[in-house]
């Protein structure tokens, strides 16, 4: 008996709805990849509440996130943006994420 077996959440998209999420996502990480400087991919590991997403960080630390189907798409896509790629589970965030996110929650409205 399963007990403690996790469980797989269930993907009702269809094939086509899956393919266009996957499209809209590699335009979206190209798009800021091309527009900022010093750019870096980060594997994020799927959870409970999200699907495997990669987190692009910015030399500045603005960062934008898009969920991936794999890890391998994932590599693939680095590789041919010729953008570094790691493991956020291994190398974890870099400082200047971190930074960025307190900047900007600092930041007067207006």
């Amino acid at each position: 008996m399963g007990l403690f077996r996790r469980r797989r959440p269930v993907d009702n998209r269809s094939r086509a709805e899956r393919r266009a999420e996957t499209e809209a996502a590699k335009a979206h990480l190209q798009a800021f990849a091309a527009s900022r400087i010093g750019v870096e991919a980060f594997l994020e590991p799927a959870t409970v509440l999200d699907r495997l997403s990669l987190l692009l960080v910015a030399g500045d630390g603005e960062s934008t996130r898009r969920p991936v189907p794999d890890e391998a798409w994932a590599r693939k896509w680095a590789a041919s943006a010729s953008v570094p790629y790691f493991n956020a589970e291994v190398s974890g965030y870099p400082q200047r994420l971190r930074e960025y996110n307190r900047r900007q929650k600092l930041r007067p409205e207006g």
